[in-house]
């Protein structure tokens, strides 16, 4: 029985590292470029959020006190940190409003769908789970609520954060006609 066990564990640990890929990093980066250029926003890739107020293990999430989206979109920026004392902030205590996450081939989307319980468990206000292999986006506008695009739409919806992106602009290709 706790062969069984620690081989569950192993998968936790393994589902946590990430592993980039080309469709991971070049939808994660079109979405950053396409998000950056809309003024209302501050875009933080990679951003290490506090999470100490929830229990992750709840979620099945090994992280014991931060979890750090893909993409973390704010509409109000997190303070800068203060120069007389610190030349950085490791784990910021603000939320953003949206968090996004995109499937690498190393996670499962089970363990991303977890991690976006979590994250709304903290106050974020809209997620998004992206699936680069089959150029899918889900937006999540409650733990268990969300709507699906893809290629067949025209344009990714987040109604909350009123955003409209055009979902070829994620998925295809610079060499592909846009």
């Amino acid at each position: 029985m706790s062969e069984i066990i620690n081989f569950e564990d192993d998968i936790l640990d393994n589902e946590e590292v990430k592993m980039g890929s080309l469709n991971h990093s070049l939808a994660a980066g079109r979405i950053t470029g396409l998000l950056f250029n809309d003024e209302r926003f501050t875009v933080m890739p990679e951003l290490s959020l506090d999470a100490s107020q929830i229990d992750l293990k709840r979620f099945k999430l090994k992280a014991k006190d931060e979890l750090v989206p893909d993409i973390c979109v704010y509409t109000d920026p997190p303070p800068a940190p203060d120069k007389q004392v610190e030349d950085d902030i490791l784990r910021v205590s603000q939320i953003p409003d949206l968090a996004i996450e995109v499937l690498s081939p190393s996670q499962s989307v089970s363990f991303l769908v977890r991690k976006i319980k979590a994250l709304f468990a903290l106050g974020v206000k809209s997620c998004w789970l992206v699936e680069p292999s089959v150029d899918v986006v889900h937006v999540y506008s409650q733990a268990n609520r969300h709507q699906t695009f893809d290629m067949n739409d025209t344009e990714i919806i987040d109604e909350f954060m009123d955003i409209r992106l055009p979902i070829r602009k994620v998925f295809l290709l610079r060499s592909e006609n846009v």
